[in-house]
């Protein structure tokens, strides 16, 4: 990987890894909402979900980082699972879409701590 696409891979990786965790914790609020209101947030949630899966595809499609597609692919079935009110596993699948966006990270740092950028 050169150092161009490596200072790429790691900027795509860590914005999508802040959007999963807010996405993550926004999640978590859910519980606090009642009846319509948490109709509303679980609509708005999933719109938020598949903003970050745009960012998602758009990183893949600049990068080749497979890792991007895996995230992606994960946060599609969260929003699924968000949809039939599974929370926890959405909040689980989730999860290892922030490690795919994590691993994406990993693979560029080394390079850039290779030319000790980092």
């Amino acid at each position: 990987m050169e150092l161009q696409e490596a200072v790429a891979r790691f900027s795509y990786a860590e914005r999508a890894k802040s959007e999963l965790i807010i996405g993550s914790q926004l999640l978590g609020s859910l519980a606090g909402y009642k009846g319509e209101e948490r109709n509303g947030a679980r609509r708005m949630l999933v719109a938020f979900i598949g903003a970050v899966s745009s960012e998602l595809a758009f990183a893949c499609q600049a990068t080749s980082e497979a890792e991007f597609s895996r995230a992606q692919a994960l946060l599609h079935d969260a929003a699924d699972a968000i949809e039939r009110e599974e929370y926890e596993v959405a909040s689980e699948t989730i999860g290892r879409s922030i490690s795919a966006a994590t691993t994406a990270a990993q693979h560029a740092w080394q390079v850039l701590a290779d030319h000790g950028l980092v």
